[in-house]
């Protein structure tokens, strides 16, 4: 050992000493657990030694069609347990599992095979038309070869060098104007990933998942990952159904159940029509900037678990804001939200200059869980990535006790004679009100300021007026930031993306056909 560590460099067998992966790590947990239940999917139960056996055919296979480490395997599939496999495998052989949106149009699907280049695609039979049309026919169909390719290929543990830096997924994320973007999630991220899951959150080794949201969204796979890594159960549903999640809760032990905004209103009402007694529930949520406080309180009464009042992303996992709950019965005006342990942040202004305590400035942040960069789009990681740091693109304010405020997204901005209006100020004040179901702020454009703002609400009474409105937020908000329009509308006008969030460009398009408001 050298007398100085500044003249230490480690070996190359010392680094390489600390190299892992997740499909290494996956492995690794069969061996301890090969009869526990990994996977459950309808009346499927799958142990950990049958999926491990299943996912070492699968990767033979996919060397046998001469894919090998960084290439990309592209998967069009509603939730299976098939689609755990799929990534399991390409995690093995170090290639990049691309999650396509089973939602998108043909032009959008077609995009982004040009954009990825995969090696092989692998489908459910529901989108083999959708490939075809855009000339890429999928290699393998879950419901016609699958089971009978993996049934044909050996299960002995395959053996490749992987880095951690090697990228896992690609992972789309629907920017407000253009086509999806794919983010490039490693080994190494998706690791720390799971790390800050279990501790943070408190996440017990035999947890179950229930991985009902989109797998080809972050929640869900980042969770569904992090849980198998860790020795628990996933149970896969495809989507959003009532009956059979209020059936898991209220057999097995679920330390965190995803709700999300769009369908907490409907499962707060058969929790009450099932009488659901779940076991003891760790914590419950997503997105509670978007949810009605009095909602808030009610799921988290009903379920007797706290909320998360976290703030996260595709790009960046669940940090920066990945440590606060919202307590039991409680409907707090004030979501301030706690920075996670594991990343560092900074507000800062158009000059990239940090901002002073409770002015509003772009979250910046680097750390661990930090994705690897847009596949194939220098423009968006260059905009992104400034200064050694990733710049998210949404607004907040520290207030003296260090927690963060969310403000709104940068490229969102309602610019009106002259000042800065941000929707969620407005929209913020309007959920208090238990009549609000659901609250979206747009711009519309105005001869006179340039841009006002616009309410779309859904009410849970008929009983609100536009005059409550404007009460709510009177002495709350200046008198710029006051909707100029309020329309209510029914709860299925808001469109939506596969995670629950309103698509306010789409609502802000809604405007042109709506023409002026008598």
């Amino acid at each position: 050992m050298p007398k100085s560590n500044k003249s230490y460099k480690p070996s190359s067998s010392v680094l390489n000493s600390s190299l892992t992966s997740i499909g290494k790590l996956f492995s690794e947990t069969a061996k301890r657990n090969p009869e526990k239940i990994a996977i459950i999917y309808g009346t499927k139960e799958t142990s950990y030694n049958e999926l491990n056996n299943r996912v070492n055919s699968l990767t033979h296979f996919l060397a046998d069609q001469n894919v090998t480490r960084g290439d990309c395997v592209a998967l069009l599939s509603r939730n299976c347990d098939n689609f755990i496999e799929v990534e399991l495998a390409a995690a093995k052989i170090g290639a990049i599992c691309v999650n396509f949106n089973w939602r998108w149009t043909q032009p959008e699907v077609t995009h982004c095979l040009n954009l990825t280049s995969p090696k092989l695609i692998i489908s459910s039979k529901e989108y083999e038309e959708i490939l075809n049309l855009s000339k890429r026919p999928p290699h393998l169909i879950f419901e016609k070869n699958y089971d009978e390719i993996i049934n044909s290929y050996p299960e002995d543990e395959p053996n490749y060098s992987l880095d951690p830096e090697d990228g896992l997924v690609i992972i789309f994320t629907s920017g407000t104007t253009g086509m999806p973007k794919g983010a490039l999630i490693s080994h190494r991220a998706m690791i720390a990933r799971a790390l800050i899951f279990s501790s943070e959150y408190a996440v017990p080794k035999d947890d179950t998942f229930i991985a009902w949201t989109p797998l080809f969204h972050m929640g869900s796979n980042d969770f569904s990952l992090a849980t198998l890594i860790r020795g628990g159960t996933v149970v896969v549903i495809d989507g959003y159904q009532p009956e059979e999640i209020i059936q898991v809760i209220e057999n097995r032990r679920v330390h965190y159940l995803t709700v999300i905004p769009g369908m907490i209103e409907d499962f707060i009402h058969k929790l009450k029509e099932n009488n659901c007694k779940p076991k003891p529930i760790g914590m419950i949520g997503a997105m509670a900037d978007l949810v009605p406080r009095s909602m808030l309180k009610e799921i988290t009464e009903l379920l007797n678990a706290p909320y998360l009042n976290t703030f996260g992303s595709t790009e960046t996992g669940n940090p920066p804001a990945s440590a606060g709950f919202i307590p039991i019965g409680s409907a707090p005006e004030n979501l301030a939200k706690e920075q996670s342990a594991f990343c560092e942040i900074r507000l800062v202004d158009q000059y990239d200059q940090e901002v002073s305590e409770g002015q509003p400035g772009e979250l910046a942040i680097r750390g661990p869980s930090l994705f690897s960069g847009y596949w194939g789009n220098e423009e968006a990681n260059k905009e992104a990535f400034r200064n050694g740091w990733f710049h998210m693109g949404d607004v907040f304010k520290r207030d003296k006790m260090g927690l963060i405020n969310f403000v709104d997204r940068v490229k969102y901005m309602i610019k009106s004679g002259g000042e800065n209006i941000y929707p969620a100020e407005i929209e913020q004040y309007i959920l208090i009100d238990q009549r609000v179901s659901e609250v979206v702020v747009v711009r519309k454009k105005d001869s006179k300021w340039g841009e006002v703002p616009v309410a779309f609400i859904s009410a849970v009474s008929n009983k609100l007026s536009e005059e409550d409105v404007l009460g709510m937020l009177k002495g709350k908000i200046a008198s710029y930031k006051l909707p100029k329009e309020i329309h209510f509308v029914d709860p299925s006008f808001f469109p939506r993306t596969g995670t629950g969030k309103v698509q306010r460009h789409l609502v802000e398009k809604s405007l042109t056909r709506m023409g002026p408001k008598s």
